[in-house]
Order: C-alpha cells, then sequence, then structure tokens
C-alpha cells in the first residue's frame, strides 16, 4: 500500500511539474502534399499501420487511415527507410530512426512508450538501409549497411554478418525478406539469400532464370498449401545501390520472375506488362496467398500505378485506374482536382496485409492511397472521409478538405484576415485559405502559381494583402544556403497582392528571384520593404528592397537599398520599428564552408545607411528576428540563431537578448537549444515566450523576463521542426504553430494552466483523481455542467453532460494523462487526470 500511495504522489509531482507544457494539440491543414515511404500493417489487427516521412514523422493509423496520430519525434525521426516491424510479441516492434542526421535501428519493449538503439548494432555510424524481423520470432532482426548485411538471433543484442557486398562500389540492397520458419528468405542485388536452419547459416541459392546482367532489386515471398512461391522484380545491375527511390521509374526495370522454391527456377511473369509504359518498382504480397501478387510504380504519363495478379503472376492487370478516377475515391489529388495525378507520381512504397490480401496501402511524392477489397475500389487516406470525392467523376477543384493528422508540408506562417478567414503560406502546395476560421482549408484561390509562399502582410486600413513568393522552397534550411540553389532564375520570385481576402491574387512586383519577407511600414502603409535573395558571386540583386509607393501596387517602384555590412545579399526577417528604422536579419550563405556573411542589422532611412549590431554568434546562421511586444521603446529584442556543422559556427545557435537595440547581447540558452528558429509570446501573458528549434521540438519560457530564464520542452507537441508560432488574434486560447514539413498543428492555451484559466465562478470539483474506472464531477449549486474529454494530442474523446456528482465512465480510456473542461452557467473550468 504504501508502494502504491508513494507511486501517486510521484505522478503527481511529475503531473505538476509538466503540466503546463502539456498543451493539447490538434493538426488543421488540407492533408497530404509530403513524400510517404515504407509503410507496414500490423499482420494480426489489419486496420493498423504505419508510414514514414521523408519530412521527419512516422505516422500511425488505427483505423486504416481514417485518422493518424504520429510518434514523438523525440522518440523517433522518420524517413525512408523508417519501415515498422510488428511482431508477434506483445510491446515488441523495430524501425529505423533518422535521428542526429544518422539512421539507426530502434526497438520498443513498452509498445513505443520507449525506444531504444539496438545494443549490438555493429557500427552506430553507419546508415542502416533495411530492417527486417520475424514476426513470429521477435528475436530474429535482419539489417543492412551499404556495404554488409547482418543476422541477429538475439532481438539485437548481438549481429553476424551474413554478407558483404560482391561489388563495393553498387553496395547491397536487400530487396525485401521473407520468413519461413527457420528457413529465411533475402532477396538482394547479389542474389537469393537462403538460410535453412534459423539463420545460423547462409548461402546465396543456385537457382537460375534471371539475366545475367540484372538484379534483384524487390523481394517479396508467400506460403500455402506447402508451397513457397518468391517473387523479384530487376533491374540492371549498375542501376541499383542502397537508398535508391521509387522517382527513378523511367526504364528501371528489366523483368519481374516468380519461382516457387525447391521446384524450379525463376520464370519471367511479364504478361500483361508493358515496358516502356510501365514502369513498376515493388513487388508485394501477402505471407498466405501466393497467387495474389502486387506491382506499384508509375508509368509513361507520370502516374502512380498498381498491377495485380490473381493467378501468380501469369497476368498482371491495371487495378489503380487513374484514368477519370474511375475506382479512386480521391481528396484534392486526381484528374481534374487542384492538383492532378502527377503530383503523386509514383509509388515510394507499398504494404499488403500480411494475412489478408485484399488490404493494401501505397504511398507516393504526397499521399497515401488504400483498397480493403483487392484494389476493385481505392480510396484516399489523407483527407476526412466526409470530404473525400466520389469515385470515377472528376475532382473538383476549390473545394475544401479537413485534415486527419496527415499533414506532410512546410508551413511557413498563419494569417488571419478576419474571424473566419484564414490563409496559410506553404511550400510545395503553394499555400491554403480557410473561410471558416481554420476548420478546413482549401486551394480556392487563383493567381498564386509558385511552389512556395514565404510571408504574407495585410494593409491596416482596406485589408489589401500583400505576399512574397518563390518557386524555391525549403528557404534557409541547410540545403538552401549556396548558390547554386538560389541564384538560378526563378520566375515565381515575386510579390503578389489581392484586393478580396486571398481569392485571387495578381502580380504587383516580379523580382525573377526568390522572396522571402515582406513587411508595411506601421507609420505610413504606402511603405514596404522585402527580402529578396540573389548572391551571384557579389554582383547579385539581392538585398532589402523598398516602395514609398505601395497604393499604386503593380505600379508600383522598388529601390534596392545598400548592402549592410558584410552581408552577402541573403536578407531574412525585416521588421519597421515605430520610429522608422528597419530592423533585419540576413542568413546563412555557405560555400565550402559558412561565410560570415549573418547577423543582425539597423537601417537608417533619413540617412541611407545600416549598422552592424550583431553578436559574434549571429554572424553566420541567423534566423527571425523578434521585437519584445510588452516594451514600448521597442528595445528588447530576440535574435533566434542556428549553430553551423564545422568550424566556426558550431555551437553557437540559441536564443539571444538585447535591452538596447543591440549594442550589447545575452544569449539566454546556453547549450541548451542548438538552432533557435523563431520565438513569439503570448499575448495573454507578457512573461511567456515559445521558441521553435531545428530538431528539439517546441520550447517555452514562463519567465522569460527573469535574469536567468527557464527553458522547457512543450512534451505535447511532437513534431522536431517547429517554424513559427502564431496566435489567434480572435481567440487568444488558440495557439497556432507553423512547421518545416508537418504543416499546421493548433494548440488549446484554456487548459494550458488551472491558475491562469480557470473561471473562478466555476467551483466544479472533478474526483477521484488519480482514477480507474470513473470520476464524478461535482457542481457547485447542483448545476447541469457540460464536458469535454481530450487527450494530451488535443483529441476530443468526450463530450457530454453530467449532473451534480455524476460518474463518467472512462473504463476503455488507456493509462495517461487526460483534459477535462467543465462548462457551466458560471464559465469554465479546465482539469487534469491521471487515469490508471
Amino acid at each position: 500500500m504504501r508502494k502504491t500511495t508513494f507511486l501517486i504522489i510521484l505522478i503527481l509531482w511529475q503531473f505538476q511539474n509538466i503540466f503546463s507544457q502539456q498543451i493539447p494539440f490538434t493538426s488543421r491543414g488540407i492533408g497530404g502534399g509530403g513524400a510517404m515511404f515504407s509503410l507496414s500493417i500490423n499482420p494480426t489487427a489489419d486496420n493498423e499501420y504505419y508510414a514514414s516521412c521523408d519530412m521527419g514523422e512516422l505516422f500511425h493509423t488505427t483505423d486504416f487511415g481514417l485518422h493518424y496520430s504520429q510518434v514523438d519525434s523525440q522518440k523517433i525521426i522518420g524517413g525512408h527507410n523508417s519501415k515498422v516491424c510488428f511482431t508477434s510479441t506483445p510491446g515488441i516492434l523495430y524501425t529505423i530512426s533518422y535521428a542526429n542526421d544518422m539512421a539507426i535501428p530502434m526497438k520498443t519493449t513498452d509498445g513505443g512508450t520507449t525506444w531504444n538503439p539496438l545494443p549490438g548494432n555493429p557500427d552506430s555510424s553507419e546508415e542502416t538501409f533495411s530492417i527486417n524481423v520475424d514476426y513470429n520470432n521477435a528475436s530474429r532482426v535482419i539489417i543492412s549497411y551499404y556495404g554488409e548485411i547482418y543476422f541477429s538471433s538475439n532481438g539485437g543484442n548481438t549481429f553476424t554478418n551474413i554478407h558483404n557486398a560482391a561489388n563495393s562500389g553498387q553496395g547491397n540492397t536487400v530487396g525485401g525478406v521473407f520468413f519461413d520458419g527457420n528457413t529465411i528468405f533475402i532477396g538482394t542485388n547479389d542474389g537469393l539469400l537462403v538460410s535453412g536452419n534459423g539463420g545460423s547459416s547462409w548461402a546465396t541459392s543456385p537457382i537460375t532464370g534471371i539475366p545475367v546482367a540484372d538484379r534483384i532489386w524487390s523481394f517479396a515471398g508467400a506460403k500455402s498449401g506447402g508451397i513457397t512461391r518468391l517473387f523479384c522484380l530487376t533491374a540492371a545491375a549498375g542501376d541499383i545501390y542502397p537508398g535508391l527511390p521509387g522517382s527513378d521509374y523511367d526504364g528501371f526495370m528489366k523483368g519481374v520472375f516468380s519461382v516457387d522454391y525447391g521446384s524450379g527456377n525463376w520464370t519471367s511473369k511479364m504478361t500483361g506488362i508493358t515496358p516502356g509504359t510501365d514502369f513498376p518498382m515493388f513487388v508485394a504480397m501477402a505471407n498466405n496467398d501466393i497467387n495474389t501478387v502486387y506491382l506499384a510504380g508509375s508509368n509513361s504519363a507520370g502516374v502512380p500505378t498498381v498491377l495485380k495478379s490473381v493467378n501468380g503472376g501469369n497476368l498482371w492487370n491495371h487495378v489503380f485506374n487513374s484514368t477519370n478516377n474511375a475506382n479512386i475515391n480521391t481528396g484534392w489529388s486526381g484528374q481534374g482536382g487542384d492538383r492532378g495525378w502527377g503530383y503523386g507520381e509514383c509509388a515510394f512504397g507499398m504494404a499488403v496485409a500480411p494475412n489478408n490480401a485484399n488490404k493494401v496501402i501505397f504511398g507516393d511524392f504526397g499521399f497515401v492511397h488504400k483498397t480493403t477489397n483487392g484494389g476493385s475500389t481505392w480510396q484516399q487516406a489523407y483527407v476526412d472521409a466526409s470530404t473525400q470525392n466520389n469515385a470515377n467523376s472528376n475532382t473538383p477543384p476549390f473545394k475544401s478538405y479537413k485534415s486527419i493528422g496527415l499533414e506532410n508540408t512546410t508551413c511557413w506562417q498563419i494569417h488571419w484576415t478576419n474571424a473566419n478567414k484564414m490563409w496559410s503560406c506553404f511550400s510545395d502546395i503553394k499555400g491554403i485559405k480557410s473561410d471558416d476560421a481554420g476548420t478546413s482549408w482549401s486551394f480556392n484561390y487563383t493567381g498564386h502559381t509558385a511552389n512556395s509562399s514565404y510571408r504574407i502582410a495585410q494593409h491596416p486600413v482596406n485589408a489589401t494583402l500583400f505576399m512574397a513568393t518563390s518557386g524555391v522552397h525549403d528557404m534557409y534550411q541547410s540545403t538552401r544556403l549556396a548558390d547554386a540553389q538560389l541564384d538560378a532564375n526563378d520566375s515565381e520570385g515575386k510579390i503578389v497582392y489581392s484586393t478580396n481576402e486571398g481569392q485571387t491574387w495578381q502580380n504587383l512586383h516580379v523580382f525573377n528571384h526568390p522572396v522571402f519577407w515582406i513587411t508595411l511600414d506601421p507609420n505610413n502603409p504606402n511603405i514596404a520593404y522585402a527580402s529578396v535573395i540573389h548572391y551571384a558571386n557579389g554582383t547579385g540583386v539581392g538585398g532589402i528592397y523598398k516602395t514609398t509607393n505601395l497604393n499604386l501596387l503593380a505600379a508600383s517602384t522598388w529601390t534596392l537599398l545598400p548592402n549592410p555590412p558584410r552581408t552577402e545579399k541573403h536578407p531574412a526577417s525585416i521588421t519597421v520599428l515605430n520610429d522608422g528604422k528597419v530592423v533585419c536579419t540576413y542568413s546563412g550563405r555557405r560555400t565550402s564552408s559558412f561565410t560570415a556573411s549573418s547577423g543582425v542589422f539597423i537601417y537608417n532611412p533619413a540617412l541611407n545607411s545600416w549598422s552592424d549590431v550583431s553578436h559574434s554568434g549571429m554572424q553566420y546562421w541567423t534566423k527571425d528576428l523578434v521585437i519584445d511586444p510588452n516594451d514600448a521603446s521597442q528595445n528588447t529584442w530576440y535574435a533566434c540563431v542556428f549553430s553551423g556543422w564545422g568550424g566556426p559556427p558550431n555551437g553557437l545557435g540559441g536564443l539571444y537578448k538585447t535591452t538596447n537595440r543591440g549594442t550589447t547581447w545575452t544569449k539566454l540558452t546556453g547549450t541548451t537549444l542548438d538552432r533557435a528558429t523563431s520565438c513569439t509570446f503570448n499575448p495573454s501573458n507578457p512573461n511567456q515566450l515559445f521558441i521553435t528549434t531545428e530538431v528539439q521540438g517546441l520550447w517555452v519560457s514562463s519567465n522569460i523576463n527573469a535574469a536567468t530564464p527557464v527553458f522547457s520542452r512543450v512534451a505535447s507537441y511532437l513534431f522536431q521542426q517547429p517554424e513559427r508560432v502564431f496566435f489567434n488574434p480572435y481567440n487568444p486560447n488558440e495557439m497556432w504553430v507553423s512547421s518545416f514539413g508537418n504543416g499546421m498543428k493548433v494548440g488549446d492555451l484554456s487548459v494550458l494552466s488551472l491558475a491562469e484559466n480557470n473561471v473562478a465562478q466555476n467551483s466544479s470539483t472533478l474526483y477521484p483523481n488519480p482514477a480507474h474506472d470513473s470520476f464524478s464531477i461535482k457542481n457547485s449549486n447542483n448545476e447541469t455542467s457540460q464536458y469535454t474529454i481530450r487527450d494530451t494530442n488535443g483529441k476530443i474523446l468526450a463530450i457530454g453532460k453530467a449532473q451534480n456528482n455524476q460518474e463518467i465512465d472512462i473504463r476503455h480510456f488507456q493509462k495517461g494523462l487526460y483534459f477535462i473542461t467543465i462548462q457551466t452557467e458560471n464559465g469554465k473550468k479546465s482539469f487534469k487526470i491521471i487515469k490508471e
């Protein structure tokens, strides 16, 4: 009894310490838009699957793609090869994590609560390209590096080298593994590796039939009625290498082959496949069906394709029929839609339910699609099913869609034109708008065609919108710092404007180079400044541009200001101060290493000159600069800085503060934060600042004005790279977070802190807490109350009405932390509760 009491006290103590960070978040957006890889379906519960994204997410669904959650990025960073390997042992799963720019095999023994690197990983400095695990024997694990394949018989505690690449330049590619009891098959570009004794010894099978110049790229197997049937898809030996993506499909496949192992050699299975038109890349099948096989890839029209055979590969038929969306319930991508099938283009991975050949999923450049009836019909799996479109008809453009959590694109800014109308700047999908306060989103606009919209500003009087755009995405990330990515002519590098709340956009000024930022002078809205990027060996036209006649719109004239000291034409954020001076950041530029051309600079328009007010730590890779909105003198600034890699920029990143406009700076975060992107004050709390980072997630300080502020991670925000934080000006309890690759999430601050958010007149109480099977709500004056129960991700689990002392059943809830909001006539009150 004492042990149980102590545990409860400990849990409550820990809970009190983390509560201020447990903001419930909900995904918002239009769904999809980013590449999806390495899908896998649970053999026992085939409504459950995982799908990984190259932006870092590992998405998870238990209702076959109707809704998604995602694995905490502090546990797993998803990537191309982050296939989740299920096992029959409760709690044990395996995958590959891409944290710290490495690909490391990982394992959980508690169903994903904690993940740890495999202790026997032979070389943690080597990238792991594949992981495969025997579902029926969780101790059998196979991993591959570029040049080696390893086997473990003890759950990854130790490994044995079982194969080295025949050609060290080509490496070894594991196309798939089939576990058949003690017989294990590995399809590789060096041949078929077989063990007949549970992995103790291995040999390359002598079976023939594949042309000598070709090799196995993708591999699958099944067993039924005593027959073990293997399939492979082949390509030219010189075209295969570990890590090759599905987008290299054009002319890649050389053949599809099958063998009934032990009774023959590889036999060509190409009937129904048209080389030069059909470009399959992946073969997959259920483990228990030797006749049903699928191929996924693309075709000569550049649209995703799936072929199926029901007779062991003797005849293939197309089953993903994109022409007129014949058998596909589409989201916003499809024939006639906001994007055609060419957006998805090609498969990056496919999975068949191991025990149900009728359930198939695949991912492409933007989406996940699924079937439950063997491909007779398909459904999108990236927007709310209530908003999907009918099959066998054109996808309607400009329609609104609701998110189900599969948000995998980059959002730069969220802007409210009024209480209901919103615009969100995105990369790859250009930008999206909402007419219902962010509940649903659409591409319902014209005139904006650039890949990326970065920044939007609104005229304070006539509400005209001005937006900075570019054909170049991922600006000032690690892959967008060199001249080669930024100096080419960019016809979409321009400012566009809208006079009807984002419905129609028109060109205001075309710079032909990326425009990253635009801001209006608060003293004179006819004056505006824009950041334009173009170095070109020092002769480029990049820098800060100014107009004094913005009211002329397309006839406005723009003048390039002088270059600030040290800079190399990579301007970033711009803020016009109340006294008319302009403070800007210049971001990173790399050649063979970072150049000392970044920092914080003040422009004096009266003198037409700049002052360098940078801390020495800001000279290589500065991001946003934010003015403290609570300082009327505008002397207090916060600068967000990234560390570089290799050389002087190392260890410089974090959050810096000045109280004298840059005369002196203090680095507040020490070594806690390595790369800070931006920061935002809670408008309802001048002591609370939220900070976004590159790989460490969302952070908060609730005593930012202290001499030594305390910083902590907002644990309920699960993605590694939030970009910026925006508070809804019409609802201060809504905190929206944009991200580099995970779209938008909205946090509900009404449950942020009981002390700050409770309404004194509401004297409701909740008991017992912690609770086991139920809890009760006690209301003052015997009132009837309405309650809402959310999980830590913000998902609403229950809504209902309760009489005084009414018991609420929570037996079906999993153990953990929940948020309860109780509304009575006297106001709203928020509670935390632990389900034991």
